[in-house]
């Protein structure tokens, strides 16, 4: 007889498989302040934890829903952590990481695509790994791979790679911030040039501390926007001008509300309300995309491509602090 409950049982595997997801997320969006637990608040990390945790031992019953919830819920987020920040301390703050991402972006696009024909992977799978880790990880890849004419199994490797080496950020980054005695804004600088996806750089920056927050945002907005120069160039580079350009509108909407907050007289219970969206959303993200991992993904990744995508983020997150720790204080 199976012990597995999956084949002894399918249907009440996917009823348990729901109810443990939706019961997931509902507990991650209960405002524990309000109950009068203050002090009980599931953080960025444990979320993803137990995304993970939830991915590893039931299989989700919401694929399709629970990708593009992610996607559009991180954009929700962002755009409300917007009305929480000033145009003018923003900028400030993160104008000292503004060229060192330009150079890095370059720098890591030539890089990976170079380290990449040496370790004899495939063209289009090398060039997508050094788009999401120069870029912003999985939405970079999602948005040049169509213009590359990326297959299936291209995609799924380099969203594969990226998506582990992001979870794994969100947990030893704001350790190491500590460890090097990091100012605000240097984790936040650093966190933003050096983890891929926006979600672990925003989670990174909430665990540190708000200005690293704030900072992090701004700057790994910013580098996303990075995002349409490559597309158009990468139409050239595969002599393909049909390719569709996918604009990241979202990033101008976040710009917007901090317009807003900064130069309207916004009620501070509507900034609290936002606040509160933003995080909990985030966090909310951060659960649907562990929940996304499988250890289908995790074979299919491959040992040259694994090998190519962690030496790119160890050259740009060891080339970064260091830069970050002598110019910024």
């Amino acid at each position: 007889m199976s012990t597995n409950l999956k084949d002894a049982t399918p249907d009440r595997y996917i009823i348990i498989s729901k109810i443990v997801y939706i019961a997931m997320a509902a507990f991650i969006l209960i405002p524990f302040g309000l109950l009068g637990l203050p002090g009980l608040v599931i953080s960025a990390p444990i979320a993803l934890l137990c995304g993970l945790v939830y991915a590893f031992c039931l299989e989700n019953p919401f694929p399709k829903f629970n990708k593009k919830c992610s996607k559009y819920l991180l954009q929700v987020a962002v755009v409300c952590l917007g009305f929480n920040m000033n145009v003018e301390e923003s900028l400030k703050s993160g104008a000292e990481g503004m060229m060192f991402t330009i150079v890095s972006v370059i720098g890591v696009m030539t890089f990976g695509v170079l380290l990449g024909y040496w370790l004899h992977i495939n063209r289009k799978t090398a060039y997508l790994i050094s788009s999401g880790t120069a870029i912003c990880g999985g939405s970079a890849i999602a948005a040049v791979g169509p213009v590359v004419k990326a297959d299936t199994d291209e995609m799924a490797v380099s969203l594969g790679v990226i998506f582990i080496l992001n979870s794994i950020a969100l947990f030893i980054f704001p350790p190491l911030g500590h460890m090097f005695d990091m100012s605000q804004t240097q984790f936040g600088t650093w966190a933003a040039i050096a983890i891929h996806d926006t979600s672990s750089v925003v989670g990174a920056g909430e665990v540190f501390g708000e200005q690293a927050l704030q900072t992090a945002t701004l700057i790994k907005l910013t580098r996303a926007l990075w995002i349409i120069p490559l597309a158009v160039a990468t139409m050239f580079i595969f002599r393909d001008k049909t390719g569709k350009v996918s604009i990241p509108w979202f990033i101008f909407l976040f710009v917007l509300a901090m317009i807003v907050n900064t130069y309207l007289p916004l009620p501070e219970s509507f900034r609290s309300v936002m606040v509160w969206i933003a995080r909990r959303g985030m966090v909310l993200t951060l659960f649907m995309i562990g929940a996304s991992l499988t250890l289908k993904m995790i074979r299919n990744v491959g040992v040259r491509p694994l090998v190519l995508a962690v030496t790119l983020w160890v050259v740009i997150s060891v080339t970064s602090l260091y830069v970050v720790l002598t110019t910024i204080k």
